[in-house]
């Protein structure tokens, strides 16, 4: 309604009111010019004054509402809908934006919002909201070794390594030495969005993904903005971050950073532990710093990034530290008739160190009275260096109404260095080197027409592992002992097919078929692992994982939100895994091997419901008959650390008076924790909560807590049974201005 009249093109101070369908007031409301400059938010009223140039071409968000752009040349109170779900577009599944009905595969995306609203801090216990998704250990990575952070989707389960890749701009985050995943890397401000894919998606993104792709999208500059973000809780667990970008017409900046750990406890259940057993954490910090020059056709871009991570695994010897550094460069271009291309050039360098140690199960003159745990002797101490290189480019080019053709290429190159010193009556020194490049040309054809979504792609993959070199010195004696791990190269060919049928508006029937592969890691060819009291072998005699799946699924999707259903089918040939050689030594001994099969077949349903103009819910469950299918051993086995039955419930909450509260639940089956399934784990449930209160513009008030019902999570058995986190909590204050103080 107008309340007062101004002449066009004249400065005027004008007044807008923001009400919601019902007539209440929505405050905190985003306004901006038509520049995209922020004009400040609304008062608890609702109400906000502008000073401009009648008419006064505005755009209006508020959480939970649909968005309103107007021409406001008089006061006016305007009313905002609530928000329909919007229909999700996926981009990482077939490196194009697809629909939820039209895509053939099952994706899941997580905002920004869903990511900093999560009671955990770390990306791994982020991304458990989704149902499926375990790593090889049940544990944060605020605590976890890194050799046991490898990722599981489809219920593939891991060793240390991982059988799904993690991508951040088509840059490769896995580690280059064992393809773990360090979930502390990159700073939580400057993470836009996380989406992930199940299935194999080797066709166009090569080794390990074979359960599927989790790529991390950054933030980039839009404007001049600062925010920081503290907070503290239980445990000395300490979580601080800061982010400040800008923006001058092309020319953009962004710089994040955080430091984050906790003080950590005791993983060792209290009925098994002894004098040797101390607690577990972690101190690490990282920074991001991303230049751009963004001009349409073409944007270019440098970004640099880094992570220093000191961890305490448990006793007094057993600990290890990370420092990475990365960088990338590269040009995205959008040419005519909606082609595109993409370019990456990246590059990591890294150094690893570890002490491991043997646990003594007998008096000592420490502790004379003691018989289990009772004291430690160092066996090996590692430094591990790495550099890792990379280049990617791939083209889009519509080639007629409904037809798109993507074609690309990428080289991915590291070499490793391992120097280990082992101590005891074979006291050894070794130095070990070794060099690995997979190479790869994938094409696919999207056709989409009508009701239809038909896909079809194919990559080849040059995979070498060479230039290896051992040189080990025993004993008192000066020369070395010169030995050459064999070299060995594979051409693999990984083709996928897709379908989609929509049903309607609403409704959609999909089906798709994969092969996929995972080639060895250096560590897992070349290098001795260790968790607990469980030392693990190299083989270099390993061979590169090899996958054929397939998955049949129905969705539906309505203003109100997406429900997916699927049906599920992998089979590994010649899986890497961890098998028992000898459950009575100390360290326990294991061997890594290529099994015959496992295989993984199941149902998922994934669903997102907006329940309310301020309330939505989402999560899923997921039933998995995981078993070694061939083999000489371990038949009919479960395959290890991963349960049959897992599921997700998550309800989030935003009132504008009020704040936001988010519930997280996660509920596990049991599973087992070794090959010969005779460490069982038992099921779990887990409920977090976070919520948070805004003190005017600037100020957020919020907390979180984990574990609120304080129920005993069994993490591992190395045999002694570990576990995880207890109920805690932790409260922090996040800030937040532009560059002219709103």
């Amino acid at each position: 309604m107008a309340t007062a009249t101004s002449f066009l093109g004249a400065q005027a101070p004008l007044t807008l009111t923001v009400e919601d369908a019902a007539g209440a007031a929505l405050s905190a409301a985003v306004v901006t010019d038509s520049a995209g400059r922020s004009l400040g938010l609304t008062s608890a009223q609702g109400r906000i004054s502008v000073a401009c140039i009648v008419p006064c071409q505005l755009h209006v968000e508020a959480p939970g509402f649909a968005a309103m752009s107007l021409a406001l040349s008089a006061d006016t109170t305007i009313l905002l809908e609530p928000a329909a779900v919007p229909e999700q577009v996926t981009v990482t599944a077939y490196r194009t934006p697809l629909g939820e009905l039209e895509s053939p595969v099952t994706t899941r995306v997580l905002s920004q919002s869903e990511l900093q609203t999560a009671a955990a801090i770390t990306m791994d216990g982020q991304i458990r909201q989704l149902p499926g998704v375990e790593l090889f250990r049940r544990s944060s990575a605020l605590i976890a070794n890194p050799t046991s952070q490898g990722i599981s989707l489809r219920a593939l389960g891991s060793t240390s390594a991982s059988r799904t890749l993690v991508t951040l701009d088509d840059v490769p985050l896995n580690d280059p030495v064992g393809d773990w995943i360090h979930w502390d890397e990159e700073p939580e401000l400057a993470v836009h969005s996380v989406e992930l894919v199940r299935g194999g998606a080797s066709d166009l993104y090569g080794s390990s993904a074979i359960g599927g792709v989790v790529s991390v999208h950054l933030a980039r500059p839009a404007s001049t903005l600062a925010e920081v973000r503290s907070s503290y809780g239980g445990l000395g667990t300490f979580d601080e971050s800061l982010l400040a970008q800008t923006k001058r017409g092309p020319w953009g900046g962004l710089v994040a950073a955080g430091d984050l750990g906790t003080d950590g406890f005791i993983q060792e259940a209290p009925w098994q532990r002894g004098p040797v057993d101390s607690v577990s954490n972690v101190h690490a910090q990282n920074g991001l710093l991303l230049l751009e020059h963004d001009r349409e056709p073409l944007r270019l871009f440098a970004r640099f990034g880094g992570l220093n991570e000191n961890r305490a695994n448990g006793t007094s010897f057993q600990k290890n530290g990370t420092r990475l550094w990365r960088y990338a460069t590269g040009a995205d271009w959008q040419g005519p008739h909606d082609a595109t291309a993409v370019i990456r050039i990246y590059g990591s360098t890294e150094r690893y160190h570890q002490t491991f140690s043997s646990i003594l199960n007998a008096p000592n003159a420490a502790n004379p009275g003691c018989s289990f745990r009772c004291g430690e002797a160092p066996s090996r101490f590692a430094v591990i260096p790495d550099n890792e290189l990379g280049a990617a480019a791939h083209w889009n080019q519509p080639l007629t109404l409904g037809l798109l053709l993507i074609a690309g290429a990428d080289v991915h190159d590291v070499r490793v260095w391992d120097r280990e010193q082992t101590f005891g009556t074979t006291a050894a020194l070794t130095n070990l080197s070794v060099h690995q490049r997979d190479s790869g040309l994938y094409a696919e054809l999207m056709w989409v027409r009508n009701e239809w979504t038909l896909t079809a792609s194919a990559r080849e993959d040059w995979f070498q592992n060479y230039d290896g070199r051992q040189l080990q010195f025993t004993g008192s004696t000066g020369t070395p002992t010169v030995a050459q791990p064999p070299p060995f190269d594979q051409q693999v060919f990984d083709p996928r097919l897709g379908i989609a049928r929509k049903l309607g508006a609403h409704w959609a029937l999909s089906a798709s078929g994969f092969r996929a592969f995972r080639a060895p890691s250096p560590s897992e060819l070349y290098r001795s692992t260790q968790v607990g009291n469980q030392l693990t072998k190299p083989n270099g005699l390993l061979r590169s994982e090899r996958a054929t799946g397939w998955e049949t699924g129905i969705a539906s999707e309505r203003s109100w939100g997406t429900v997916r259903a699927s049906w599920f089918d992998t089979q590994v040939n010649r899986p890497i895994t961890a098998v028992t050689l000898n459950a009575k030594s100390s360290p326990i001994l294991l061997i890594r091997e290529n099994l015959g099969q496992i295989e993984s077949r199941g149902v998922s349903v994934d669903f997102e419901i907006a329940a309310r103009s301020w309330l939505a819910v989402d999560g899923g469950y997921q039933f998995a008959h995981a078993t070694v299918t061939r083999g000489s051993q371990d038949l009919g086995n479960w395959i290890p650390a991963v349960a049959r039955n897992m599921g997700t419930l998550n309800l989030r909450a935003f009132r504008p008076r009020l704040g936001t509260l988010s519930l997280q639940s996660r509920i596990s089956g049991h599973q087992f924790d070794d090959d010969a399934n005779a460490n069982l784990l038992h099921g779990y449930f887990r409920l977090d909560a976070f919520a948070s209160h805004s003190l005017g513009k600037h100020i957020e008030l919020f907390a979180a807590g984990e574990n609120l019902l304080d129920r005993t999570i069994e993490v591992s058995k190395t045999p002694t049974t570990t576990l995880g986190t207890r109920r805690g909590a932790r409260a922090g204050i996040q800030l937040k201005f532009d560059k002219n103080g709103r």
